[in-house]
């Protein structure tokens, strides 16, 4: 990601303003403003935004790089990984951005797959059956879900998940928050 600094630095040249023009329109020093543009001095936000204003901007420009961020997943780009101790495969539905709040997987449950472990944690499960059949347990009442069928809870609760049927079971699921 792009320093402050250099954002500063390549906006100011790219509206043709000097030092002193910065200057003059944030009532921060010449020197000063130089040694931020070079990254050897410190900027309070109250100083960034006087410098946004200067140059017409949203304070949040200077922070906002999309150049590493992907909204689209391919199919030949889903990163397919397991969890340490869980049978579960996940195949990674994701977009890559800052501040993602959900993690959207497929789960691919080996045939007959039995609990190993109970989970809990701050936020939200969501899971839809796309193939197969699971029981979930949910604070110990016990939900079985097929083909076309979708539970959704807390994941606050104790629970977890298992395969019901002799092939394997897909599942998508949406997690919050991302916790991998």
């Amino acid at each position: 990601m792009k320093e402050v600094y250099e954002k500063i630095k390549k906006i100011r040249k790219q509206l043709g303003m000097t030092l002193k023009d910065l200057s003059e329109a944030t009532d921060l020093s010449i020197s000063f403003l130089s040694q931020v543009e070079r990254g050897t001095s410190n900027l309070a936000l109250s100083s960034l935004k006087k410098i946004a204003d200067a140059f017409e901007i949203n304070i949040s420009e200077f922070f906002d790089d999309r150049k590493g961020y992907s909204y689209v997943t391919r199919h030949d780009q889903q990163q397919v990984f397991q969890v340490n101790g869980l049978d579960t495969l996940y195949a990674n539905l994701g977009g890559n951005f800052d501040k993602r709040v959900l993690a959207p997987y497929i789960l691919i449950l080996d045939p007959n797959q039995k609990k190993k472990n109970t989970f809990k944690f701050a936020g939200e499960e969501f899971y839809y059956v796309l193939k197969g059949a699971a029981k979930f347990i949910v604070d110990d009442n016990e939900y079985h879900i097929f083909e076309g069928d979708s539970i959704h809870f807390p994941s606050h609760l104790e629970h977890y998940g298992e395969n019901l049927l002799d092939e394997e079971t897909h599942l998508l699921g949406v997690i919050t928050p991302v916790v991998f």
